[in-house]
């Protein structure tokens, strides 16, 4: 019968890690009290100690520099937030700058056309609500009865006329403007005084951005595409002489005698943001618009 061979047992890892650290503490006490610039163990301390002094300055540098990056980093970092701070401090102060511009000079297109109706008292109002689609066709201001607001009083902005109040409330009133679908202004040509209807129509509108001018009794047809119209005297709602656009298109009815056609307004119906309301309304009523 065989005998089993015993198993050589490895000595531990741990152990010799030991013995080696051991060795080393003990160098190390001995060049610092013995004399090492002569004799055997300066080859050795040069043989062990110099890489170890060498390894150990290259990790200590090393992570003195990852401190200083790191450091450095943060720095940054924090730079970084702040000048992020700043730019949005100063793109805020941007947008609040072009806003009072573009107020401004929405305020002083007002006053021109306040100075091209002087002839009639104004308020001033802004919109602040109107409703759903591209159009400002009927819309709501800040201004009611509690400022001498009353139904049918005109509406304009642009140099031109916007619509007419319809409605109104103490601290608010609507207006319906002349691109509605339900707006009929009784209107005239500047240049040759021919009656006409202007009619809002918001497929028109959508299609052509133009509004209906029908019912022109031109008789001496002289009446030409880029003539201005305005409202008349016959109209019972709107006063007189309130500019509403310039013709587009022109062309006889099928009885060839009165003309049809569409108008480009001088008001911009998609951007309205401030009117002026006139503060007096028709006092008589002839025909119905």
């Amino acid at each position: 019968m065989k005998r089993r061979g015993k198993k050589r047992k490895n000595f531990p890892t741990k152990y010799m890690a030991m013995i080696l650290t051991a060795i080393c503490l003990v160098l190390i006490f001995v060049s610092f009290n013995a004399n090492l610039s002569n004799g055997p163990l300066k080859n050795i301390a040069g043989t062990i100690f110099v890489p170890m002094q060498k390894g150990v300055n290259h990790i200590g540098y090393a992570i003195s520099e990852k401190i200083e990056y790191i450091q450095n980093l943060d720095s940054v970092m924090d730079e970084n937030d702040e000048l992020k701070a700043e730019i949005n401090e100063l793109n805020d102060e941007l947008s609040s700058l072009k806003l009072d511009q573009y107020e401004l000079e929405d305020l002083r297109a007002l006053l021109e056309v306040k100075d091209t109706y002087s002839d009639y008292e104004t308020t001033s109002a802004t919109v602040v609500g109107k409703d759903s689609g591209n159009w400002f066709s009927t819309f709501i201001i800040d201004k009611g009865t509690s400022d001498g607001i009353t139904v049918d009083m005109n509406v304009i902005a642009d140099g031109g006329l916007v619509g007419i109040v319809t409605d109104v409330g103490s601290n608010y009133a609507t207006v319906r403007a002349i691109i509605d679908d339900k707006s009929n202004v009784s209107a005239s040509v500047v240049n040759t005084s021919d009656n006409c209807i202007v009619s809002g129509d918001l497929e028109e509108m959508n299609e052509n951005q133009k509004i209906l001018l029908s019912n022109l009794q031109d008789e001496d047809d002289k009446v030409e595409v880029g003539d201005q119209i305005v409202t008349s005297n016959v109209s019972d709602k709107y006063l007189p002489g309130i500019r509403i656009g310039y013709i587009s298109e022109l062309e006889y009815d099928s009885n060839n005698i009165s003309k049809s056609g569409s108008i480009t307004p001088t008001v911009d119906f998609k951007h309205i943001n401030n009117v002026l309301v006139i503060l007096q309304t028709k006092d008589y009523t002839d025909d119905e618009d």
